[in-house]
């Protein structure tokens, strides 16, 4: 299968990148070592290439409606240059993908996962026949990028003119290089603050090498996606095809609260009924307990018996202990419970702790 690049591809060659293949992508996974680029973001600031991801335009005299009912979330109190997390699920109320909405001046944008972009475009077009509303995939106009860190906002206003402490979370802007537009949000998926860029495309290694350079003096790195993964995990956000999946609902993954459920939606009935009687598996935060690392697809028992499965798990940096995701029954889903991860055909304990495990930074922003 040939696996599709970014333009950066020859960059993170030259920065000593070790690539591996990613939902159909060639990317770099580490640069100069995993728990290296893990601290620099929690520490100073990271720089992560993320082109790979999709982003798709919706435009017309539909487009809100249509976003109303194609996603999750309500977006009708959305103001113009704001950003907000949802879902796309089937009318069974699994999860097509999960994606980031961006309301900006006469149009709307989809960000969705880079495994899910054909998929994703197909689906959305399939569900706008009933609405006056265009699509169009724009993942070639924009290159993006995502700069996460503590120190993030300090050195990326060494390259910009207007203040970026008036952008708040979940906030976005336009800009313009060379008369070519861009956009700026705060918005990342670290647990820290930070500022996701979509990139006039032509620009996308320019702006790549201005970053780092500017951020060489205050321990900013580039961020493979190993880093990208722990991160997020230790925050506990969802990835696909680990905690959501067309198996799974966001009620089950705890995304409930991205979810409206006082508008209809694809998928908004089997979710009220789910609230209403509730759910046969909950996501849950567990610690090991015994000498062990629970990875995604181990399976979780009870008295002996398969109750469950691991969805992400990994020794976390920032906590320096083996944490793990899973879903389990919703009896075993409190605070505290133990259970067994099944390490190499042996029961290791665990036990159901708080999450998110890292308080994520960027809400209080």
């Amino acid at each position: 299968m040939d696996l599709k690049r970014t333009s950066l591809y020859e960059t993170h060659r030259a920065l000593g990148a070790k690539m591996v293949e990613f939902s159909g992508w060639e990317m770099p996974v580490q640069y100069k070592g995993i728990l290296d680029e893990h601290r620099a973001v929690r520490n100073a600031a990271g720089l992560f290439d993320i082109d790979h991801m999709g982003q798709v335009r919706v435009t017309g005299n539909d487009a809100l409606k249509f976003l109303n009912h194609l996603l999750t979330a309500n977006f009708s109190d959305m103001e113009i240059n704001t950003a907000k997390y949802a879902l796309m699920c089937y009318a069974d109320g699994t999860c097509v993908d999960d994606t980031f909405v961006y309301r900006l001046e006469g149009e709307w944008m989809v960000v969705v996962n880079a495994g899910n972009r054909d998929k994703d475009n197909a689906w959305v077009k399939a569900q706008s026949v009933e609405f006056d509303v265009q699509i169009k995939d724009v993942s070639e106009e924009f290159y993006m990028l995502a700069f996460q860190g503590p120190k993030a906002e300090a050195v990326l206003q060494k390259l910009e003119s207007f203040n970026l402490a008036d952008l708040k979370y979940h906030q976005a802007r336009e800009f313009h290089i060379h008369g070519e537009r861009g956009i700026l949000a705060r918005t990342g998926y670290t647990g820290e603050d930070g500022f996701e860029l979509f990139i006039p495309f032509a620009h996308g290694k320019h702006v790549w090498d201005a970053i780092l350079d500017a951020g060489k003096d205050d321990g900013v790195l580039p961020i493979g996606l190993g880093a990208r993964d722990s991160l997020r995990f230790e925050a506990k956000f969802a990835l696909y095809g680990h905690e959501i999946d067309s198996n799974t609902t966001p009620l089950e993954a705890a995304l409930g609260w991205a979810c409206d459920l006082n508008k209809n939606f694809i998928g908004r009935d089997v979710l009220l009924k789910q609230k209403l009687e509730g759910t046969k598996k909950k996501l849950v935060g567990f610690e090991m307990l015994e000498r062990g690392i629970a990875r995604g697809g181990y399976e979780i028992s009870s008295n002996g018996n398969v109750v469950g499965v691991v969805t992400s798990g990994m020794p976390a940096p920032t906590l320096e202990k083996n944490i793990g995701l899973g879903y389990v029954p919703p009896e075993l889903a409190k605070l505290g419970t133990e259970f067994d991860i099944i390490l190499r055909g042996k029961p290791t304990k665990a036990c159901v702790v708080k999450t998110p495990f890292y308080a994520n930074r960027a809400r209080g922003k």
